[in-house]
């Protein structure tokens, strides 16, 4: 079994790849480094995608055609959408939704045409695995990784796991009025991110067992610009980190 990891951003992999078994090797394809070898005990193609659903979609077709991955695990940051949730916190997704689909009248609005269904399924077991790695690593290291000061800084008093739906879009979500208009359009949805639906979808249509893992660095509203490559540099780096260790080593023994 061969696993694929993808990240949007270099931080969100940097310390996998630094972990990286002596004879992994890298495959420069699409203008991506696809870096193979051994991680954890298991065979794994850690790339990073860049932003955007077509990078997604690019790298995720890659993966499984020039590598022959068996599944698929998306990792990095998002924005909150739904109401109770905090900076901090994680969200391994259930369902993806491309919030910025609309082929309407011709199909309905979020459907994918020719699909006939707007939303895709992690798969179970990988979802399920996922969030229990989040919640064993935020009750055990994550006060190791992340200082006091940057905890109280971002207020992450008591971060915790969502399982739930996240919606991705071409279009970075940074103000209280999208905020509301997408809350009132997908009430259902948790998060809101760039790359996971895309991810989701050419899995969907390649057989292929996915999941999807998203920190919260902000509310997606008009404070979610700031600070947000620190966050990403001092928070979010040991949560990808961290947690897809715990996955790799639970999945392993």
């Amino acid at each position: 079994m061969t696993l694929g990891i993808v990240a949007a951003l270099h931080e969100e992999i940097a310390d996998l790849l630094a972990e990286m078994a002596p004879g992994a090797h890298v495959e420069h394809i699409g203008m991506r480094d696809y870096h193979v070898g051994k991680l954890h005990g298991h065979d794994c193609v850690i790339v990073l995608a860049r932003v955007g659903k077509v990078a997604a979609a690019a790298t995720t077709t890659a993966l499984i055609h020039r590598f022959h991955v068996d599944e698929i695990v998306f990792t990095g940051v998002a924005g909150g959408l739904a109401h109770g949730l905090s900076v901090g916190d994680v969200v391994v997704a259930d369902t993806l939704i491309q919030h910025d689909m609309d082929a309407s009248p011709i199909f309905p609005r979020f459907e994918i045409p020719l699909l006939r269904r707007a939303t895709f399924d992690a798969e179970a077991s990988l979802r399920d695995a996922l969030a229990q790695a989040a919640r064993d690593w935020l009750a055990d290291e994550m006060a190791a990784q992340v200082s006091p000061e940057l905890r109280a800084e971002w207020q992450m008093t008591a971060p915790r796991v969502h399982v739930g739906q996240i919606a991705s879009g071409d279009r970075f979500v940074s103000s209280a009025q999208e905020v509301s208009r997408l809350r009132d359009a997908l009430p259902q949805t948790l998060a809101v991110e760039m790359e996971g639906a895309a991810v989701a979808q050419v899995c969907h249509e390649y057989g292929i067992p996915f999941a999807v893992m998203r920190t919260l660095s902000d509310a997606a509203d008009d404070t979610a610009h700031v600070d947000f490559a620190r966050f990403l540099r001092d928070v979010a780096s040991h949560y990808s980190h961290g947690i897809l260790r715990r996955f790799l080593t639970a999945r392993h023994t």
